[in-house]
């Protein structure tokens, strides 16, 4: 699967998702590039899922018609992403175009 890592999405998770085809947004010269221009440029390019840690996305992008899937995730540091791996694999599982799916990043206190 083609994945994007948008900016806020940690680098280190891109080694835990062996199998998978992985570059991020900064990679390919779209840092700089607001959500919507960010998932055309990706759509365009092939890519069949974005993750993210920008929780707005979701509410700021119609993902009905889009050609990739949307997975955000609830925090973008990585100590408290590392021990969600296997949630994140899980979320990758058969998504398909224009799906959201979230994973929960629990902060310190948190269930």
């Amino acid at each position: 699967m083609r994945i994007l890592f948008d900016h806020n999405a940690p680098r280190q998770l891109r080694r835990h998702l062996v199998g998978h085809d992985v570059d991020a947004a900064g990679e390919r010269g779209w840092a700089g590039l607001g959500n919507g221009a960010l998932l055309d440029r990706a759509e365009e390019a092939g890519y069949e899922v974005v993750i993210t840690a920008d929780k707005n996305m979701p509410y700021q992008q119609n993902l009905d018609r889009r050609k990739l899937a949307l997975i955000v995730l609830g925090a973008n540091r990585w100590p408290l992403i590392e021990p969600r791996i296997a949630d994140i694999r899980a979320a990758l599982d058969g998504i398909q175009p224009g799906e959201l799916r979230q994973v929960h990043i629990p902060i310190r206190g948190e269930a």
